[in-house]
């Protein structure tokens, strides 16, 4: 690439203001719902934190909803990360397994950021509908892709689609089954059997972020890391051998 390339591949000054402007006022909402809750999320009072006017803001997202779905998806995408970089720096050994990591690094993050974690999965905020295929949608699956590395890394594909699942409803069964033709996406009884342990970890997050488990004393930990073993024990057991 010649250097008048590489220059004109360069933002330009306006983008880059741009670009910084938006980083703002994203970050600015994110200490607003820190502070408030994600229900109380006001783009005025936005603007007036950062001295702008709600047209000005308006400027950089059209409405609410925009502004909403930049939150939702850095916060899926920060979460994500926390995640990988649980399980990128544990060390070496097999104890615990990789997908406990895993599950400890999304628990960490809920833990660290309640109110982040109430806008993904708290009460939906009203009148907001997310875009459909949108980037809130792809920053989820990016994060439960690496939950499903770690969970069902070293099966074969034959091997995943003989799990001993539940049975599931012969509507639920076709649905599976189409989206399995897919790339990327797991046979039907996988599926089913991942979307049982996620329900079984997030359940136990949801919980203890909103406030549920305070008769576990401070043994918030060990619950966990333990239940998490025997989740993934039991996953392990409805593998069949090669």
């Amino acid at each position: 690439m010649s250097i008048q390339m590489a220059v004109a591949a360069l933002p330009t000054l306006r983008e880059r203001r741009r670009a910084a402007a938006t980083r703002e006022i994203v970050e600015t909402a994110e200490r607003h719902i820190t502070a408030h809750g994600p229900h109380a999320l006001s783009l005025r009072a936005v603007a007036r934190t950062l001295q702008m006017t709600v047209q000005a803001l308006y400027h950089y997202f059209p409405n609410r909803d925009a502004l909403v779905t930049a939150l939702i998806t850095k916060a899926y995408d920060d979460l994500a990360e926390a995640v990988q970089e649980a399980v990128d720096t544990a060390p070496h050994e097999a104890d615990p397994p990789r997908l406990v990591v895993a599950a400890e690094g999304y628990r960490r993050w809920a833990i660290a950021h309640p109110e982040r974690f109430q806008l993904l999965y708290g009460a939906p905020l009203w009148h907001y509908k997310a875009p459909v295929d949108g980037p809130t949608t792809q920053a989820m699956q990016r994060m439960s892709a690496v939950f499903q590395q770690e969970m069902f890394a070293g099966f074969t594909t034959d091997q995943l689609a003989a799990i001993d699942a539940p049975a599931l409803a012969p509507s639920v069964r076709a649905l599976l089954d189409h989206s399995a033709g897919e790339p990327g996406h797991l046979p039907a009884p996988a599926t089913a059997l991942m979307l049982s342990a996620w329900g079984h970890m997030h359940g136990l997050v949801v919980l203890e972020v909103f406030g549920h488990t305070p008769f576990l004393a401070g043994h918030q930990d060990d619950f966990f890391r333990t239940s998490m073993r025997h989740m993934l024990q039991d996953i392990h057991r409805r593998v069949p051998s090669p």
